[in-house]
Parts: structure tokens; sequence; C-alpha cells
């Protein structure tokens, strides 16, 4: 990354050791209970991808997913995972920012300085989701020693084990049903991105588009992580909002161009997380005894969030959209396959052009007229 006086925008060697040092420590199991723990996650992974393939009527072409690595990690493990992805991806506004910086001495000890502020904060915000997310699917991973990502520049799945056995252990479920419920979730994302060649593609540019459109200030940028750091410590008195308090960071940083590329990215995560979620539970009855009841105690424990500062987080970190973005997209998916079947319903992944936009996720009826209609007349 470009840097002034050898000074990165973020720190992130400190992120990952601040959000290492201040993650919470997973639930108390023993040594062979883990590695049990682990290899079951592994075998379910394992399993799921017939089960997906045979649901989704989805054949990977070129990559399969077994071409793709499946990774069980602690917090910690997705802490570095994900920081790579981040420095990868946020490697040109990074250095668009920076490039504003003054130049000279100055310059460089500004950068140097706020690098490892930036760093901390960065990491502080890490460490809250470290202990949240169960699973993912790493679409732009880049290799490291510590986890491979796939020879052919394609992802890498995660399933965060510590996070499972908390959320399992608090939902009083059955472990080894919930543990391949998440993996039929996880690996539905692998088959949408080994299913569909040109999905990773234009995900990443619409990306890297909504990054080119930035144009903020740094200052400004580091505030608004300073404001979710000091949420997350503490340091905001409950109830204190400051003019932009009830805003997410990514609508902090839109401009006008950037809410038309936003809206179809939105759809398309909607899509992407629906899907999951419709796939999960369609194949749940034959494979997952218990689905119905962790269905509903799962769906009870998203709705009710962990108190006011979690709530305030997730509002900030734009967690709350992507919670309505499994709701609308599994809908979504729900309604076209209930019209149109599964095969009708796979004509989504025939191109960019047959995605959903935002307003036929909401109305699945539009989206139906527009690809059917236009495909058989």
């Amino acid at each position: 990354m470009t840097s002034i006086g050898g000074a990165e925008m973020v720190d992130w060697n400190l992120a990952v050791a601040t959000a290492t040092r201040l993650v919470r420590p997973g639930p108390e199991i023993s040594r062979e209970e883990a590695r049990e723990v682990v290899a079951e996650l592994r075998r379910h992974a394992k399993a799921a991808e017939e089960h997906v393939r045979s649901f989704t009527r989805m054949i990977p072409e070129g990559t399969e997913p077994e071409d793709t690595p499946v990774l069980v990690v602690d917090r910690a493990g997705w802490i570095k995972a994900n920081v790579a992805g981040f420095r990868e991806l946020l490697r040109p506004l990074l250095g668009k920012m920076q490039d504003r910086r003054p130049g000279g001495p100055g310059g460089a000890v500004l950068g140097a300085v706020g690098g490892k502020v930036t760093g901390v904060e960065v990491g502080m915000l890490l460490s809250f989701l470290a202990s949240r997310v169960l699973g993912q699917y790493e679409t732009f991973a880049p290799a490291t020693r510590e986890l491979p990502a796939s020879a052919n520049g394609g992802g890498r799945l995660l399933l965060v084990a510590p996070n499972i056995v908390h959320v399992e252990r608090e939902l009083e479920v059955d472990p080894h049903d919930f543990r391949l419920w998440v993996a039929l979730h996880e690996e539905t994302h692998r088959t949408q991105f080994t299913g569909v060649p040109w999905l990773r593609d234009h995900l990443q540019g619409e990306i890297q588009s909504f990054l080119d459109e930035t144009d903020v200030d740094p200052m400004t940028l580091l505030e608004r992580l300073r404001e979710a750091a000091q949420s997350l410590a503490g340091g905001r008195p409950e109830g204190e909002d400051g003019e932009d308090g009830g805003r997410s960071l990514v609508e902090l940083v839109q401009t006008p161009a950037q809410r038309e590329i936003l809206g179809r990215l939105t759809a398309v995560m909607s899509l992407l997380e629906g899907h999951a979620d419709y796939v999960m539970d369609g194949v749940g009855p034959e494979v997952v005894s218990s689905v119905g009841e962790i269905r509903e105690k799962f769906q009870q424990r998203r709705a009710r969030g962990a108190g006011r500062l979690d709530q305030a987080l997730r509002k900030l970190l734009g967690l709350d959209a992507k919670l309505r973005q499994y709701r609308d997209g599994e809908r979504f998916v729900r309604a076209v396959v209930d019209e149109v079947g599964m095969d009708g319903f796979n004509r989504v992944w025939t191109s960019p052009n047959t995605l959903p936009t935002k307003a036929e996720i909401e109305k699945p009826a539009d989206w139906i007229a527009r690809v059917h209609r236009k495909a058989e007349s």
C-alpha cells in the first residue's frame, strides 16, 4: 500500500493484536471436546456439499467446492482472516485517502500516529464482531501462511467453532443438528460462488466502484471509527447521540453515485443471504430433525439482540441492514420458487442482468415478469 513516510492509514498488525487481546474468551470446553467439535464441523461441511447441490440444482463450473478450503477457526483465526481480506479490499480507497494527507515530516508523523490510532479502533470493532460470526465464505480472501485460499483465486469457507458452540448452548438445541444447520448455510454461499463463475468478479467490481466513488476526508472517516470504538468501550454516555448517531458507517461515506451502486449491492447481498437461509431450511427437514426448533429459537435470538450497546453497534456497523437482507432475500427466493420452481428461480444466476434489483427483492412478481416474460417472448 502506498504510504507517507512508511506509515499506513491503518496499522493492520496493531488491529490484529488489539482485536485478539480484547475479544471475549470462548465457552469453556475440554481439549478433547474441542477436537471433536472441529472434526464434526469438517464432516458436516463435506456432507453439506451434496445436500446443497441436490436441493439447489447448482453444479460448480470450473471451481469445485472441494477446491476451496474449509477452515474451522477460533475467534483469533477469524480476526486474522478478515483483516487480511479488509486490507486487500480497501487498499485502493486507503491509498487514495493517504494521498490527500499533507506532505513533509508533519504528514509522516500524522500518518504514523493516525495509523496506530486507527489500528486500535479497527481492532476494537473486530473484537466485537469476532464473538458473533458463526461462519463465513470469504470471497476475496488472499492466501496467508496460516490461512490458505484456493489456488485459482477463489475464496475459503470459515466455520468459527467457539461461536457455534456458544450459540448452540445458549439456545439449548441439539448440538449436532445445529452444527449441520450452520454448515448448510455457509456451504450454500460456497456453492453460489463456485456454481456461478461470473459472480465473484461482478461483486468485486461493484464493491470497487463503490470505493472508487468515495470522496471522504480521512479525518471524517477516522472520527466515525472513533465513535464506534467509543461506543464499544462505553465511552459515550448511554442515550447520547451525535448528529449522525443513528446512521451507519456505510451511510456516512455515501455520495449520490454510491447510492445507486449500494442499491445494487444490497439487492445482491439480500439474494445471497436469503437464498442461503431458504436452502438450509429446505434441506433441513430431511437431514436436521430439529430444524423447526432451531429456526424458531434462532430467529428469536436475532430479533432479541443483546442490549442497548449491542443494538447501537449493530446500527453503526450496518448489521441491522444485514438482518433485513436475510429476511427480505428469503422472502424473495421463496416467492419465486413457489411461482416458477427451482429451475425457474435459477435463471437469476444467468448474468448480472438477471439479478434482482432492490425494488424487485421487495416485489418478486416484478422480477418474474421481467426475466421470464422476456425469456419466453
